[in-house]
């Protein structure tokens, strides 16, 4: 693996950590400004959608830039963003500062899979993208609680200044590593970029990833109430299972590259399955601590399994001038998945049978997400199969 991918994971690190870091400060930004806890929950629904937003405008808006140049631009405004959260004198300024860090998101990602995959021969494409999204499996086991940490002892604002210091660093190491021919096609017109839309599997693609992978946010969302109320654990021994999990992502990602190089639309299915299994299982799982220990890292496995098939099939079924642009749509798409799942979870808590059902729902969001898979390989075999010549009869005299 060449060390620009190093680069690209070290930017993904970077940014991932920003995005998840908030939920580890939620009482204190309340406090600070002076706004209720929902409030300053609003804060990761308006990065979600910034990432939803900025995804598809800023692909097209810097198709005609060499790859290169736009991801060192993107982690420069990722690292502005978050110098003004850490300024943010008020409510509404954070949220406007959140918003502008969070459109680079999903280009970065989207743009940084074109990249990774391009750096490496076919057969190691989603090994690579495995790689970069190591970045966010970092994120998640170390950044956030390294963040938390950082804001509990010098306050919420040392925490975003820190990132803002990874920034730095992540934008000095794509700048060193990445190639300048990374782009030595000519790039693409508007036209050819939205062409990609009119591909029923394009589109089929990213409601499997908001649905399928939305099941994981549908309960990983209110994972401390649960391990709280039904598990029975205090609210310190919260972070060490939370530790589990994120080894669990670690393990999850590398296992879904290796499985999406061989068949991305099999990996896509079969990890879809294994997660849908899993959330399943967690009401006889979580009112047990030994056992909701080994739910939460088959988990973060099941979880993470996914990602690389998800986005290593978009790629497949967007291959050509259009394939920046849907491997954002892409990264949008996982960003609306964690808003549905957290929507779907509160409406099960709230209207529903609460917190011990919370894994069903969460496995039929992933249900719905493997069906969809299931009809785009069979609407796949259709195709192959009208495009294929049959054989010519053989005439007996």
């Amino acid at each position: 693996m060449p060390l620009a991918l190093l680069a690209l994971t070290a930017g993904a690190f970077g940014i991932g950590t920003t995005e998840f870091v908030i939920m580890g400060l939620l009482q204190q930004v309340a406090a600070d400004l002076r706004v209720s806890i929902t409030a300053a929950g609003l804060l990761i629904s308006g990065y979600a959608l910034g990432v939803a937003v900025g995804a598809p405008v800023l692909t097209l808006a810097t198709r005609r830039l060499p790859r290169r140049t736009v991801l060192i631009a993107l982690m420069g405004v990722f690292t502005a963003g978050n110098i003004a959260c850490a300024l943010a004198p008020d409510y509404a300024t954070l949220m406007a500062a959140r918003v502008l860090t969070s459109l680079a998101h999903g280009t970065f990602f989207g743009v940084g899979a074109v990249v990774a995959a391009g750096l490496v021969p076919p057969e190691r494409r989603a090994s690579a993208i495995a790689l970069m999204f190591t970045g966010l499996t970092a994120a998640t086991l170390l950044g956030v609680p390294a963040g938390a940490w950082i804001g509990l002892q010098w306050g919420w604002r040392a925490t975003f200044w820190a990132v803002a210091v990874v920034g730095v660093v992540a934008l000095a190491v794509l700048m060193r590593f990445v190639p300048q021919q990374v782009q030595a096609e000519a790039p693409a017109t508007l036209a050819e970029e939205l062409s990609v839309l009119a591909r029923p599997q394009v589109w089929l693609s990213l409601a499997i990833t908001i649905l399928g992978f939305g099941g994981v946010f549908a309960f990983y969302t209110y994972v401390q109430p649960v391990l709280t109320q039904v598990t029975g654990l205090s609210v310190a021994a919260v972070s060490p299972l939370l530790l589990v999990f994120g080894g669990g992502l670690a393990v999850g990602n590398i296992l879904g590259g290796r499985l999406a190089d061989r068949a991305p639309m099999p990996a896509v299915i079969g990890t879809l399955l294994a997660l849908a299994v899993v959330l399943a299982l967690a009401p006889l799982a979580m009112p047990h601590r030994v056992a909701a220990a080994v739910f939460l890292a088959a988990l973060g496995v099941a979880a993470f399994a996914t990602a690389a098939p998800l986005q290593a099939r978009m790629l497949e079924q967007a291959a050509g001038a259009g394939q920046n642009l849907a491997s954002s749509l892409n990264i949008a798409a996982f960003n609306l998945g964690n808003a549905l799942g957290a929507w779907v979870g509160g409406a099960v808590i709230d209207h529903g049978p609460g917190l011990q059902g919370l894994g069903p729902a969460a496995a039929g969001l992933t249900l719905a997400g493997l069906a969809l898979a299931l009809v785009s390989r069979a609407m796949q075999r259709r195709r192959l199969s009208a495009d294929t010549p049959s054989a010519p009869r053989r005439c007996n005299a």
